[in-house]
């Protein structure tokens, strides 16, 4: 037969440890918000409150991380009459003019730039320009102005490739 005694010791030892963790809980909880900071910026929270004292270790406590709400999502909206594609159209009338005015621009960019090719070439006279009074006596200088209007003649020959590209895309 089982008597009343060796029933609650057994039950004496699951009870008291079942006490300590409890006591122990808020504790751990508590525990892992603190952190030291140490001499020589050191930061940790790996020591006990002992080891922090014996070290000059300052103790702090952890707070929770700050966050920020991002901007919300707009909302998608409907079609609007000022968006439909059929009311944005430009009268034919009005595009003939644009365009029209596109050319005309066109045309006169051409112009000058033929012009300007026109002078370049007339002042590189095929690859013996005259020479200047500084460029007498020192023929490097005749030699790199001679270089810059032979790159000059080049980039105004791509201009003007351009614009007659441009004028060829517009109608007629």
């Amino acid at each position: 037969m089982i008597t009343p005694a060796p029933l609650l010791g057994a039950w004496r030892v699951p009870a008291l440890s079942l006490a300590c963790l409890l006591a122990a809980g808020p504790a751990a909880a508590q525990a892992g918000n603190v952190y030291y900071i140490c001499p020589g910026n050191v930061f940790t929270n790996t020591i006990t409150a002992k080891e922090a004292e014996a070290r000059g270790c300052k103790a702090r406590e952890a707070q929770q991380p700050t966050t920020i709400a991002g901007p919300k999502p707009k909302p998608v909206q409907s079609a609007s009459p000022s968006s439909n594609p059929k009311t944005d159209r430009v009268d034919s009338a009005e595009q003939r003019a644009r365009d029209t005015d596109a050319r005309r621009i066109l045309e006169t960019e051409l112009a000058q730039a033929e012009e300007r090719l026109e002078a370049l070439r007339r002042e590189y006279n095929n690859g013996e320009p005259e020479r200047r009074g500084d460029e007498v006596r020192n023929a490097q200088r005749y030699l790199d102005r001679v270089a810059e209007l032979k790159a000059a003649i080049t980039r105004q020959e791509a201009d003007v490739a351009a614009l007659r590209r441009e004028l060829s895309k517009l109608p007629s």
